[in-house]
C-alpha cells in the first residue's frame, strides 16, 4: 500500500469493512497489559481482537508451526525483536509496512535491577556492575534464567574477557540464584524472597510499587533493552484489519503503552529515562551470536558464566531441537543451534 497518513487510514478502513471476524493475535506480553490497547482499538474502528498469549518462544513455535500445515488463524504477531527476525527469516510475515517492512518497534523493554526496599536500604544499592561483587551482596542477587542475550550485549559494551571475569567473581564471592520468568523474578523481589533482581523489565516494578509492593529499582550502565515489535502475518485472511491494528499499535496505542509504564517507541511520548544511553539487544546478534552467548552464561562453558546456571538446556533451545529433528524450522534461523 502505497497510501500514507489519512488517505492509509480511511483505504485500511473502507477494506476492514468487507473482511469478517475478530483480529486473532499472538503475543508474549502479559494480555493485562495489551488489553488496553486492545479494547481501544475496538471502540475506535468496531473490531474485536481476540488474543492468544504465551512465551516468546511459543509463539514463534504456533506461528510457524500453523503456516507449514496451511493454518490461517494468526493474522498479528507481538513479541520480542529477536523471535520477530526468527520469524521474518522463515517469510511468514508481511513484507511491505509502510516504511517499516516486516516488523516495526512498539516498546523498549529496559533491563532494571529492582530491589525490595524493606531488604536492601539505599545507601547499599550499587551504582556500578563492579560493586556487585562487594560481599554486602553475598545471597541477595538472582537472575532470569534465559537472559544470555541481555549479558552477550552487556559483554559487548563490557569486553568480553573483562565481563566474563567480573560476573564469575561475583558469582564466587557472593552467588546468584537463577528465576525463570521476569515477571516472577519481579514478584519474587516484591516479596522479599529475592532482595535484589538483576534482569527485570522496567515496566513490572513500577506496576508493582503503585500496587503497594515494597519494591524500586534502579538502572546501571550500561543499561540493556530489548526491543518489542509487532507485525502481520503475511497470509492472514484479514489484512486490512491486521494492518489497521499495526498503524494503532504505532500511533494511538503508545500513549495506552506508556500509561502501562512501558517505554514507547514513538519519540512523540515522552519516556521517563528521557537521555540515558541505552545499549538495544540486535535481533540479529540475538540469533546468529546466540550459541556463543548461551555457552558463556551457561555452566559447564569454557571461561563462561559461570556455576549458578542449571546445566540443563535452555526453553529455548530444547523447543529448537525438537524443531530441527522434526524438520519444521529451517536451519537458516537459528545457525548453530541444533546441538545445544
Amino acid at each position: 500500500m502505497g497510501l500514507a497518513g489519512e488517505a492509509r487510514t480511511k483505504a485500511l478502513v473502507e477494506g476492514a469493512k468487507k473482511e469478517s471476524g475478530p483480529v486473532m493475535v499472538y503475543h508474549s506480553t502479559q494480555t493485562e497489559d495489551l488489553q488496553p490497547v486492545f479494547d481501544a482499538f475496538a471502540k475506535k474502528y468496531g473490531i474485536k481482537v481476540v488474543d492468544w498469549r504465551s512465551s516468546s518462544e511459543n509463539v514463534v513455535q504456533r506461528v510457524i508451526g500453523e503456516s507449514r500445515a496451511g493454518k490461517r488463524d494468526v493474522d498479528f504477531i507481538e513479541n520480542n525483536s529477536p523471535e520477530m527476525e526468527a520469524l521474518r527469516r522463515e517469510k511468514v510475515l508481511m513484507r511491505t509496512l509502510g516504511a517499516h517492512h516486516e516488523y516495526a518497534t512498539s516498546t523498549m523493554d529496559i533491563f532494571v535491577q529492582a530491589y525490595n526496599t524493606e531488604k536492601v536500604k539505599p545507601e547499599e544499592l550499587p551504582k556500578t556492575f563492579q560493586d556487585l561483587a562487594n560481599p554486602r551482596f553475598h545471597d541477595r542477587l538472582a537472575i532470569e534464567a534465559e537472559d544470555f542475550a541481555w549479558f552477550g550485549t552487556l559483554l559487548n559494551d563490557m569486553g568480553e574477557a573483562q565481563g566474563v571475569k567480573l560476573f564469575s567473581e561475583v558469582v564466587a564471592k557472593n552467588g546468584i540464584s537463577l528465576r525463570k520468568g521476569h515477571t516472577l523474578l519481579a514478584n519474587l523481589v516484591a516479596s522479599g524472597e529475592v532482595p535484589i533482581g538483576l534482569t527485570i523489565y522496567n515496566y513490572k516494578p513500577t506496576q508493582l510499587k503503585k500496587k503497594g509492593a515494597m519494591i524500586d529499582s534502579i538502572v546501571l550502565q550500561p543499561a540493556i533493552a530489548q526491543l518489542h515489535a509487532v507485525a502481520v502475518v503475511a497470509r492472514t485472511t484479514r489484512p486490512f484489519s491486521a494492518v489497521l491494528l499495526y498503524d494503532f499499535f504505532l500511533s494511538e496505542g503508545q500513549p495506552i503503552l506508556a500509561a502501562k509504564e512501558f517505554v514507547p517507541s514513538s519519540s512523540k511520548v515522552p519516556s521517563p529515562y528521557g537521555d540515558m544511553p541505552i545499549r538495544f539487544i540486535d535481533p540479529n546478534q540475538a540469533l546468529d551470536r546466540q550459541d556463543a552467548w548461551q555457552k558463556q552464561f551457561d555452566l559447564g562453558s569454557a571461561g563462561g558464566f559461570p556455576s549458578f546456571i542449571a546445566s540443563a538446556p535452555s526453553a529455548r533451545a530444547r523447543w529448537l531441537t525438537r524443531f530441527f529433528a522434526s524438520g519444521g524450522i529451517s536451519a537458516a534461523v537459528f545457525p548453530n543451534t541444533v546441538t545445544k
